[in-house]
């Protein structure tokens, strides 16, 4: 099993750096393929643990692909100081697909390998490691003829593949973790408006953490986002857009033999901006979210930024 987990990370890590990495994007001349929605749901969330990319658009309706995410974080390291001096960073290398089981049926996966780095005043601690296995069905409800909206609906199951070191929920950040250790649920929707050279995507997902072996429970999360797109440039073998929006959590708080945990709870806002490009059956994406509105941890944790770049490729 080691020997399978160090060649599934040092493939990650050789395509990250040949510039490899997530969504999709083959599509028609002078218009957008199909958009589909897909959730990259956090790995161990809480107030301010691997807080979730949003839903992406994937123009590609079945893939394999591969995705970098990077978080930036500020947390207060002494209790007795009010200032935020803790950087905390969470970076993960994530392999996903999309297969369509019917023409309104697909199943989505996606494998996480985490490397997490905070610098505290005792020196930096750092965890690496398999996160949890992401399951989700996804199923189209509703398609106008004109084919400009969809409404699509998913549930899922995050398999608590990730170790969960008990230690370190006792830090202002209980989710430095490589995963939750409890088995956690979740349902989306998804909503589409196409048409020609804009697109827009409304997303929304909500996930029941559940308590788990050390009577630790991760509090329930709620994703909100929307954004837009614009196709830049196209034809028969590529495509460029531009896409802008938002994107919300919001987090419960956190509970311990059933007891509610104080700074535990928090939400956030973010802005976000990126491109996707794709050449035949190759997508290539990067998105960077900075935020607008940040209470984490009843404050002792600030969010500071987000990365992620994607490649996928149509099968």
């Amino acid at each position: 099993m080691k020997k399978i987990i160090l060649i599934v990370s040092l493939m990650l890590f050789s395509q990250y750096h040949a510039k490899t990495i997530r969504d999709s994007a083959y599509s028609a001349p002078e218009t957008f393929s199909r958009f589909d929605f897909d959730d990259d749901c956090d790995a161990c969330g809480c107030a301010a643990g691997n807080g979730s990319s949003g839903f992406e658009s994937l123009l590609n309706p079945q893939f394999i692909g591969i995705k970098y995410f990077a978080q930036h974080y500020k947390a207060k390291e002494n209790l007795f100081v009010k200032d935020l001096t803790q950087d905390q960073y969470f970076n993960t290398l994530q392999l996903w697909g999309k297969i369509p089981l019917t023409k309104k049926l697909s199943v989505y996966a996606s494998l996480p390998f985490h490397f997490h780095e905070k610098k505290t005043m005792q020196g930096d601690i750092k965890i690496n490691g398999i996160g949890d296995l992401n399951l989700m069905g996804i199923y189209q409800l509703v398609s106008s003829k004109d084919n400009f909206h969809q409404l699509s609906g998913g549930l899922g199951v995050k398999i608590p593949v990730g170790k969960f070191d008990e230690k370190g929920t006792s830090g202002v950040n209980p989710s430095f973790q490589l995963g939750t250790g409890s088995w956690d649920y979740q349902a989306a929707l998804n909503y589409k408006f196409q048409k020609n050279k804009v697109a827009v995507l409304v997303n929304t997902d909500y996930t029941i953490k559940t308590e788990n072996k050390k009577n630790y429970r991760f509090g329930n999360q709620w994703n909100y986002a929307a954004a837009g797109f614009y196709q830049v440039a196209g034809n028969e073998n590529s495509i460029f857009s531009v896409k802008t929006g938002v994107q919300g959590e919001v987090y419960a708080q956190n509970k311990q033999f059933d007891e509610a945990l104080p700074n535990t709870a928090g939400s956030a806002l973010y802005g976000k901006l990126g491109f996707e490009a794709s050449y035949k059956k190759l997508s290539l994406g990067t998105e960077v979210m900075l935020p607008m509105y940040t209470h984490l941890a009843g404050g002792d944790i600030e969010a500071k930024s987000r990365l992620s770049i994607f490649l996928n490729i149509g099968i």
